[in-house]
């Protein structure tokens, strides 16, 4: 996975360090690049809804049934945690944070402080990602700053889709394809299912940890980016490999990687509440 902070520094340094996570879709072949998907009218991406974290990247969420009223989200990676990475097999809930956001508009500037009240859940184990519950609400942020949350796609991303990686930490911007999809993504001693693997143009760096992937078609969210290949190692931590249905193993050096977000929208009830137990979520239990 990116490392936060320190290595997000280096890269800076050395152009090229760390990377981030994709999506997966489940009824396409491993390791294969489907055809790109038909074109559509693009949407503008920019930094709008993103924020900037201590060490990594992340952005304000909403779900298809949010109402205005509820507590603002806010989505990054399981590893971005401020307490240390969630060890294999462990689920976080409910767990204090008075965690601060930097939230940018368009232009990438930071115009608020948004702050944490609780991690709602964090985890490591299929997927790597943390939200947090804020203390304002998304009307209260569209009243003060004009700024919408970004939507969470609740279907499966499609192999071809054109989409932008937006890193509120370093205020940078990456545009590709979904390449293909990950039947295991291994790094050390986390395993993630059905990943997104992103064509090479995204060459994403440490600190773009926790980026919205936005499909350029709808501006949803469609994945959260988390990792990358960096020196061509197997199956290390900051190397990745990805492991096919007969236990295959195959290392791309220089490519990113991100985890699909399009099943959490499932765990949340009205009121932004998280429910574990609700129809249709298959998001990993405590």
């Amino acid at each position: 996975m990116n490392k936060p902070l320190l290595a997000a520094l280096s890269a800076l340094a050395v152009a090229g360090l760390g990377a981030t996570p994709a999506v997966a879709a489940p009824h396409t072949a491993t390791g294969s690049s489907a055809p790109h998907a038909a074109k559509a009218a693009a949407v503008t991406v920019n930094f709008a809804g993103t924020v900037s974290l201590s060490n990594c990247s992340g952005s304000v969420i909403r779900f298809p049934n949010s109402a205005d009223t509820d507590p603002a989200l806010v989505l990054t990676n399981g590893h971005c945690l401020e307490t240390g990475f969630p060890s294999p097999g462990e689920v976080i809930t409910g767990q204090s944070s008075s965690r601060a956001f930097g939230l940018l508009n368009s232009s990438g500037s930071k115009v608020a402080t948004l702050r944490a009240n609780q991690v709602v859940y964090s985890t490591m184990t299929d997927t790597d990602v943390t939200i947090y519950r804020t203390t304002t609400t998304y009307a209260a942020i569209r009243s003060s700053y004009g700024i919408s949350p970004l939507t969470v796609q609740d279907t499966h991303p499609v192999a071809g889709t054109a989409i932008k990686v937006v890193s509120g930490y370093w205020k940078r911007i990456y545009s590709c394809n979904i390449d293909g999809f990950v039947y295991r993504l291994k790094e050390g001693d986390w395993t993630w299912k059905d990943s997104v693997r992103y064509t090479s143009a995204c060459n994403t760096i440490g600190g773009t940890s926790g980026s919205p992937v936005i499909d350029t078609a709808t501006g949803k969210v469609v994945a959260v980016n988390n990792t990358g290949n960096e020196d061509g190692e197997r199956c290390t931590e900051n190397n990745p490999c990805e492991v096919d249905a007969n236990g295959n193993v195959t290392v791309r050096k220089g490519i990113n990687y991100a985890e699909e977000t399009y099943n959490i929208p499932a765990c949340f009830t009205t009121g932004n509440k998280l429910n574990l137990s609700a129809s249709g979520c298959t998001l990993p239990k405590p």
